[in-house]
This record gives structure tokens, sequence and C-alpha cells, in this order.
């Protein structure tokens, strides 16, 4: 007999009726100490902590398996990333005192080496959803009461569910755009043929990633963004130096548009809009909607198991849990941050919580809240931003420094953007940390570290940074701050 067959015997209990296609039939009724919805990065992270708990784990994923991150989002992007990058280094083989060299992309090969990585990747987290620590069933999931699921033709129960279906591109209700027809970054993941030209919708980091990505292999992109800067949500000062670098590599960026329409001329598409006070249109031969992402509970039955929602997003406490106490949601489908490692951070918090409903629970913090966007210059922020520090009415001070003025990233040719530092003006303590410009994502760890132990500015002065480095760049700011803060 089977591991797997074993452990499936082991945890059923019982026949009930259960109902499929319409039609109530007898089923197998299958019990486990945690259930779990969705197999991606955080729906994994909640088994493992679970399981490592001594919890008997299920795990519901309908296909297929690797989830968001490892299939279709932070890693394949990466990926191809990688090869625009180099493109864009080898254009610039002169200004390094190098023979120019004619640089061509291949999608293709482009998309080959993704595909074989992430294969690589999605092999690992299938091998250990497969494996005998869990039970995995390949079905989809309804809920038909706050304490039971319908996979198949089984109903399964548990002491705690958990939620981690993840999201779903966003569709946007914008006059024509479905008529005419789009690509999402799902299809802009996996075309071989390289476009002539490209609109994208958005200015969030699906939307600038991939189009630097498609502008520096060669598709000629416009960029169309309803607010004022990229990156809406964040500090003006951060989006500017990474929308100057789009201008200089021969992208189009229009920022406080507003979108009418989509139409069609023949094989090119148009988008219609509203910027500086004239009406303005762009072609192209495709259209990429990169307008965000919504939680992925379609077809859950939330309304049976009882489980409230807000805006489509599906709501939790600090500790995860919903308003049912015995069911967690993690991940994008809670809509607090659409961040991999935070996903993971909120599946580990749900996984011990739902072991251990009596004791104390664990919580999120996001005082830690980190994001990245692999642009170029890349842009990496930890902690609080201006925009926040002002709508919460909490006292700052920043100080910032440019790349352009720095050694090291003088000798590298990398002199796009700046760091920024928010400090408490009584303490010193680093209240957010920013930076937009080389290396930032790897940069922005130093500071992580320092807000971790809740540091300070003068502890940032006081740890040696060795020259010359780009790291060092992070002490003017500081010496700055320091002039300002009481000692």
């Amino acid at each position: 007999m089977s591991t797997f067959s074993i452990i499936f015997q082991t945890h059923y209990s019982g026949t009930g009726h259960c109902r499929w296609n319409g039609i109530t039939i007898p089923c197998r009724i299958m019990t486990h100490d945690v259930l779990i919805i969705g197999g991606g990065s955080a729906g994994y992270a909640a088994a493992r902590t679970a399981r490592d708990e001594g919890a008997n784990v299920g795990i519901i994923d309908q296909g297929p398996l690797g989830g968001l991150c490892i299939l279709r989002g932070c890693m394949p992007t990466k990926t191809i990333l990688r090869s625009s990058d180099i493109i864009s280094l080898m254009k610039r083989a002169e200004e390094f005192g190098l023979v120019p060299v004619s640089a061509k992309a291949n999608l293709s090969a482009i998309i080959d080496r993704k595909a074989r990585l992430i294969g690589e990747f999605a092999d690992d987290r299938i091998h250990a959803l497969k494996g005998s620590r869990f039970t995995l069933y390949e079905e989809r999931a309804k809920f038909l009461s706050p304490k039971e699921v319908q996979v198949g033709s089984r109903t399964l129960t548990a002491k705690a569910m958990i939620i981690s279906t993840g999201s779903v591109v966003s569709r946007i209700p914008i006059p024509g755009l479905e008529e005419v027809g789009y690509i999402t970054s799902d299809e802009a993941l996996e075309l071989r043929d390289l476009p002539q030209s490209m609109i994208v919708l958005g200015g969030g980091p699906v939307a600038i990633e991939l189009a630097q990505f498609y502008s520096r292999i060669g598709t000629k992109v416009t960029l169309l963004q309803r607010s004022s800067h990229i990156m809406s949500s964040g500090d003006e000062d951060l989006a500017i130096p990474v929308e100057t670098r789009f201008r200089e590599e021969g992208m189009t960026v229009v920022t406080n548009t507003q979108l009418h329409r989509v139409t069609k001329d023949g094989t090119q598409k148009m988008a219609h809009f509203s910027h500086d006070g004239q009406e303005k249109t762009v072609t192209a031969d495709v259209v990429l909607q990169a307008l965000g992402r919504r939680p992925n509970i379609d077809g859950l039955n939330l309304e049976a198991a009882g489980v409230e929602t807000q805006k489509g997003k599906v709501a939790v406490d600090d500790a995860m849990r919903t308003n049912q106490p015995h069911i967690f949601a993690v991940g994008d489908v809670n809509g607090m941050h659409e961040i991999v490692h935070i996903a993971i951070e909120q599946g580990e918090i749900a996984g011990w919580n739902a072991v251990h409903p009596n004791d104390s629970p664990r919580n999120y913090d996001d005082r830690l809240k980190t994001q990245v966007v692999f642009t170029d210059p890349q842009l990496a922020s930890v902690g609080l931003s201006e925009r926040e520090c002002r709508r919460e009415n909490i006292a700052y001070l920043a100080a910032s420094y440019p790349f352009n003025d720095h050694g090291k990233s003088m000798t590298l040719g990398e002199t796009h953007g700046h760091v920024k530092l928010l400090a408490d003006p009584l303490t010193g303590t680093i209240l957010g940390a920013h930076i937009v410009g080389p290396e930032a994502a790897e940069l922005i760890h130093e500071l992580i570290a320092v807000m971790y132990f809740h540091g300070t500015v003068h502890d940032l002065m006081r740890m040696p940074h060795y020259h010359p480095t780009l790291a060092e760049i992070m002490t003017y700011p500081a010496e700055e701050l320091l002039t300002r803060i009481p000692r």
C-alpha cells in the first residue's frame, strides 16, 4: 500500500452526502487538523509550519501547482529582466571604453531560458506538496459550511482552515478594451515574437518592470499612468529617477492621464486619453493591461462559510484570523500586501495559530514592511514613507543623498537615484529607509537589519562601511540627520 493511501485511509471518517454538478450523491468525508486552500508561497508556508507543529495537514490546490510567484510572478519576471539588463549594458559599451557591439534580443531564447528555470523551481515545490508530509487534493475547493469544504466528490472537514488562494488579474471596465483585446502579465511572460510597439496601462511594479523589459529589447513602449507619477502609492521623489531613466532609454511615459476608450484600426490598437487638457491617441501592436490584481475568491462560496469580505478582500486581523475564529486568510487573498516574503510570514503566523488556538496568538507587524521593484534603477523601501508619516501625523526628519555624487556609483556608471532615511526627530530611531538606485534590492537589507533591532542613525554612523562601496552611501544622510537630532 502506498504512503498516500495510508494517509488517505487514516483520516477517512465516514460517509455523507455532497452536491456534485447539481446532484446530491454519497461521498467520503475526510478530516484533518488543518486544511489549507491554495498551495502557493503563503499556503505552503502555512502547511509547513502547521506540520512542524505536529498537525495533520491537507492541501487543496487545483493546479497548476507552484503558485503565482514561481509560475507567473517573481521568478519568471526576474529571469527575463536579467536578459534586458545585460543587453542594456552591452549597448553602453563605448561609455566604458569598450568596442561597440551590435546587441539584439532573441525573445524566444529568453523565454526558453525562463521556462527551464521555472520548471526546476516548480518541480521542487510540486515534490514538496506531493510528499508524505501532506495530503494533497488537486481539485477545486468550495465551502459548504464554516466547517466543511467540498473537493470533487469528497467532503473535507478540519479543526482549522487557511485560505491562501492568491490573486488574479483585475478586469478593469475600460470602454472597448475587452473587444479590442489585450495581454496581461501572464501572456507577456510567454510571448515569443517581439512586438514592434506596445501600450502599457498602469504604473505599478508589474507594469513598469515589463515595460522596461520590452523597451530594452526593442519594442517601442508607451506607458500610460493615471496618477502624477509611477508607483503612485509611494513618495514621488523615488519615482522620478526611474521615469527619467525610462525616457532616456526611449520609452514614452505619460502621467496624469485619463484613459477614455480603446479602439482598433486594422491590426493596430489605439488608446484614447486626456493629458494636460488635450485629447490624445497612441497606437501600438499590443496593449498590456497591467492595472493590478484582485484577491482570488471566485467560486470559494465564502458566504456558506460565513467569512466576511471587504471590497473583495478577505478581512483578517493581525493574527490572520477572519471573523470565523477557526478560518484564516493569508497572502494576496487578504489584500494587505502583494509581496511574497510577507505572504510567507503571514502563512507561518496562521499555520502556528491554527494549531495553537488556546495560546496567545502570533501577530503580523508591518513595521518592517519591505518592497522592491526590479527596474533599473531599482526601487527598495522598508518601513514608513513620508506620505504615510504625514497621513498618520507621525513626526519625522528626512535626509537624502544622491548616487551621482557618490564615488563607487560613479565608477560603475550608475548615477540615477538616491538614498533617503526617515528618523524620529528626538531619538534618531530609523522609521523608514528608501533607495532608488543601483543594487537597491540588496542595499536595503542593511537598513532592514538596523531597523529590526530598532537602530538609530547614531548606530548607522558607528557601523564600519568599507570604501569604496555602494553601501557607504548610507552614512551620508545619516550624518546629515545627526546634525538635527539631539545627542
